[in-house]
């Protein structure tokens, strides 16, 4: 039986101060290798079996993310891949490039071992030998598979050597370990995701949570429906209200990083949040009393995607044991439909005494996002992002290519997008004026859950989460148009992508977007 979380043991990595050699590549079953269109044939000659790569350099004018494959003379018959990029490559383009190499190399050989190289000079060696090691993890990870007697599994990637073509290693230590911790991460999203609705219910989750929370070091806390109620969280309750078992809840998961004080660790309680993430959890979405049909509603186990990714990029900054204080909040339950399944017209009132019109009941993940949010902002956290496959207009916006971005703060604006383009998983910034707001006016209540028409939906929701969001609290919200795409996403050959976790550790490692308001970054 598959576990509700998957192995993330990764494959053994060392790095090489040198090009590979006769002794040193050939030892590994592929040998994938990056190089400039523009490429001469001396260029090659510090690779083993020089005449192969060479010869296959000279078979044709070489295209920019053309992709080659051959065998060397050695032994082994290493597979030699050799991929072309041009030197202004954006990220993705790099990672799109990696990621079809390591299909290649999988395809031909299902190898053990790899090792990755890279002819291009600095800094670009050491973005194209990322993407490949990127890549590698990737695709050395396999999503559950329920079969009884499934094919018999390709071998998995054991060990991978990165060669530097330079005097010194192109990836550092430090760089290596955010590397594995941003795929571990992203491979955890994936699994999640991947999980059927009868399998990672809200009871399983719950208990996931509480062994990842040990295994990191996490404070854990599970706010029931009772505990709800007594909140006032009536516009997550409205939701969770049409499910059969009332094992519905918000997740709270905090880090701190250790540190010894007087011979004793700092409780995490101790410390203001510099950063909440925040994760729509919907289990599985039914459209409630406005149901789906069935292609609308065939992939819905995947609308707990923002959880995710909230969760493993906790669990990411967890490991590598990042100065920087965050909490999670998952909003988990399903949006089922009944005779208890909340109703069009329905009038409840948020955690934040926000008193909201219902509307439409497939417009729920608003709903409890609501309510996540007022809460983790009762910690006054410093930033707050939060994530969730939350509308359709968004994809129809975006296609499933990029994810889009919206933000309470002008000055979040640049890292936003920066943060997408260093890191290859690209966002779009969409307005968020407030005249928007004369489209969500209701007669009844404070605001209404959505429009009745759905133009311009994603910025509407955006708004309408907004109204959850302190003044003073900067907030970014992304919509996570990119979680599934057929076929995969750069680097990740599945169609269940793991958007996001690579974004957010890019955004708060790379960008120090925290630096802004004064934590750690």
């Amino acid at each position: 039986m598959t576990s509700i979380l998957p192995d993330l043991t990764s494959p053994r990595i060392s790095l090489s101060s040198r090009a590979p050699t006769l002794r040193a590549a050939p030892a590994a079953e592929a040998l994938l290798v990056i190089a400039p269109p523009d490429a001469t044939a001396r260029d090659f000659t510090t690779l083993p079996d020089a005449g192969r790569w060479q010869g296959l350099h000279a078979r044709s004018t070489a295209d920019a993310h053309g992709v080659r494959t051959t065998t060397l003379s050695n032994s082994k018959q290493t597979l030699a891949v050799l991929g072309y990029l041009k030197p202004e490559a954006s990220s993705y383009e790099r990672l799109q490039l990696a990621g079809r190499m390591l299909k290649e190399t999988v395809a031909a050989r299902a190898p053990r071992s790899l090792a990755l190289a890279s002819l291009a000079p600095e800094p670009n060696a050491s973005s194209d030998l990322e993407a490949l090691l990127s890549a590698a993890l990737a695709r050395a990870f396999e999503l559950p598979n329920f079969r009884k007697a499934p094919p018999e599994a390709p071998p998995r990637v054991g060990t991978i050597e990165v060669h530097a073509t330079a005097a010194r290693a192109s990836i550092s230590a430090g760089e290596l370990a955010r590397i594995t911790a941003t795929a571990r991460g992203n491979n955890l999203a994936r699994w999640l995701t991947a999980l059927p609705p009868n399998v990672l219910d809200a009871r399983a989750y719950r208990r996931a949570l509480a062994t990842l929370a040990r295994r990191h070091g996490l404070e854990f806390r599970w706010f029931d429906e009772r505990a709800l109620e007594r909140l006032g969280a009536e516009a997550f309750l409205a939701v969770s209200a049409g499910n059969a078992e009332r094992t519905a809840g918000i997740a709270q998961l905090r880090y701190r990083r250790p540190r010894a004080a007087r011979g004793t660790r700092r409780r995490a309680s101790a410390s203001r949040p510099d950063v909440a993430l925040i994760g729509k959890g919907i289990l599985f979405d039914t459209g409630g009393t406005n149901l789906k049909n069935h292609r609308g509603m065939l992939d819905m186990h995947i609308d707990m995607a923002g959880s995710a990714v909230a969760l493993a990029s906790l669990i990411a900054l967890a490991e590598l044991r990042s100065p920087i204080a965050a909490d999670a909040w998952l909003a988990i339950t399903e949006n089922r439909t009944g005779p208890t399944a909340y109703r069009p017209q329905d009038v409840v009132t948020a955690s934040n005494g926000v008193t909201i019109q219902v509307i439409h009941t497939d417009a729920e993940g608003r709903m409890v996002l609501a309510d996540t949010l007022a809460l983790a902002a009762r910690d006054r956290p410093r930033l707050m992002l939060d994530y969730a496959t939350l509308t359709g207009a968004c994809v129809v916006a975006l296609t499933e290519r990029m994810s889009g971005v919206f933000t309470n703060d002008a000055s979040l604006v640049a890292p936003l997008l920066a943060a997408g383009r260093a890191s290859g998983e690209r966002v779009w910034n969409f307005p968020m004026d407030e005249d928007f707001d004369a489209d969500l006016e209701s007669k009844v209540a404070d605001i209404v859950q959505c429009a009745v028409e759905g133009k311009g939906d994603h910025i509407l929701a955006a708004r309408f989460l907004g109204r959850f969001v302190p003044a003073g609290i900067p907030w970014a919200h992304v919509d996570l148009s990119a979680a599934m795409k057929s076929g995969g996403l750069a680097h990740i050959g599945t169609d269940i992508t793991g958007f996001g976790v690579r974004y957010t550790l890019e955004l708060l490692l790379g960008q120090k977007v925290l630096a802004r308001a004064g934590a750690p970054g």
